[in-house]
C-alpha cells in the first residue's frame, strides 16, 4: 500500500473546468475543501488540480481508490466540476475520459468502512440512486438528472463546511447534514434574490433507500415532516459526521463517541416509531437512553475541566 493511501480519508476530485471562469470557482472550493480538511488534520489528496505527465486523472482517482484501507475512519469524496446525463448513465466530467456513477459504485463496494461521497455537479441526481447503501452517505446537487445548468450548490456547500456559520446547532462543529442544510439554503436563496426559477435541488441520502431528503424537510438538525410511502428520513448517519471536531467532541474518547453515536442511533430510531408506542413506554426508553448520552457527556466535561486545570 502506497504511503499516499495509508491514511486518505478525504479525496477532492476537481474536474473539467469547461470555461475558464468555472474553472477559478471550482478552483476556489477545492481550496476551501483543503482549508477545512487541514484544520481537522484530515490526511487528504486532490486530483484535477495539477496535470500528472502520462496518467489520466480517472486512472489516478482509481487507483488511490483500490489501494486504500476498507475499513478504518470515514472517507470523504467530494466531486467538485460538470456532470452529464444521458437518459441513461449519470457521468462526472474529467479532464481526459469521465466515469459514471455505476463505474464509482463498483470502485466503492469493497469498503466497510463508512464513505461520503459528495456530489457538487449539474446533473448529479442520479449518484444518489447508484450509489445509495447502508453505511454511506451521498450528496448530490441536484434530485435528477434532467437539471443540467451549472450548479452553485457545491459553492455553498464549500462555505458551509469551511465556517462557523454551518454549526446549526452551535456545538462547536459543523456535521455534514449541518453543511447540507446551509447549502441548500443558500441556494435557495440565490434564485430567489436573482428572480430566478431554481434548477438545482440538492438531495442527502444516509440510510440506503436511495430515495433522498430535501433540505426542507427539516427545522434546525431535526426532520420535521415524513416523506410519502413511509419511506425513512435521512439525515441521522450525516449529523455524526464531521471533518474538524470541536473541542468538546475531542474529550470524549474514540471508543466512547461510537457508543454516543449507536445510542444517538437508537434515539433517532425510537423517535421514529413513536406512533406505534405506548406513551409512557417511548418516554421510559427514551429517558434511559439519554441518561446512557448523559454519562458520556458528563465524562467528556470531565476530561476538559482535567485539562484546563
Amino acid at each position: 500500500m502506497s504511503a499516499e493511501a495509508s491514511d486518505t480519508r478525504m479525496i477532492l476530485v476537481k474536474g473539467a473546468p469547461g470555461e475558464e471562469a468555472f474553472g477559478k470557482l471550482f478552483s476556489e472550493w477545492v481550496e476551501q475543501w483543503e482549508s477545512v480538511g487541514k484544520k481537522g488534520e484530515v490526511a487528504m489528496v486532490t486530483i484535477g488540480d495539477e496535470p500528472v505527465e502520462g496518467r489520466e486523472d480517472v486512472d489516478r482517482f482509481k487507483e488511490l481508490l483500490a489501494a486504500l484501507p476498507e475499513d478504518g475512519e470515514p472517507l470523504w469524496i467530494v466531486l467538485i466540476g460538470h456532470g452529464t446525463f444521458d437518459r441513461r448513465d449519470a457521468r462526472f466530467n474529467m479532464v481526459g475520459p469521465d466515469f459514471t456513477a455505476k463505474e464509482l459504485d463498483e470502485w466503492l463496494v469493497r469498503f466497510s468502512r463508512k464513505v461520503v461521497i459528495i456530489n457538487a455537479a449539474s446533473a448529479s441526481g442520479p449518484f444518489l440512486d447508484r450509489l445509495s447503501r447502508q453505511g454511506r452517505v451521498v450528496v448530490t446537487a441536484t434530485k435528477s438528472g434532467t437539471e443540467v445548468n451549472f450548479a452553485r450548490f457545491g459553492g455553498y456547500l464549500a462555505h458551509a463546511i469551511s465556517s462557523d456559520e454551518g454549526d446549526l446547532d452551535k456545538d462547536g462543529q459543523t456535521s455534514l447534514l449541518e453543511a447540507y442544510l446551509l447549502a441548500s439554503k443558500l441556494t435557495e436563496e440565490f434564485y430567489q434574490s436573482e428572480g430566478r426559477l431554481a434548477t438545482e435541488h440538492a438531495l442527502i441520502d444516509d440510510n440506503g433507500d436511495a430515495k433522498g431528503t430535501r433540505s426542507e424537510f427539516f427545522q434546525g438538525v431535526r426532520a420535521v415532516k415524513k416523506p410519502k410511502g413511509g419511506a425513512s428520513i435521512d439525515g441521522e448517519l450525516a449529523h455524526q459526521l464531521h471533518l474538524v471536531l470541536g473541542e468538546f467532541e475531542k474529550a470524549i474518547p474514540s471508543e466512547l463517541r461510537a457508543k454516543r453515536d449507536e445510542l444517538e442511533k437508537k434515539v433517532f430510531e425510537l423517535r421514529e416509531k413513536r406512533n406505534q408506542l405506548d406513551e409512557d413506554a417511548y418516554y421510559d426508553q427514551l429517558e434511559e437512553l439519554m441518561l446512557q448520552i448523559g454519562k458520556i457527556y458528563a465524562e467528556a466535561e470531565r476530561r476538559l475541566q482535567t485539562k484546563g486545570s
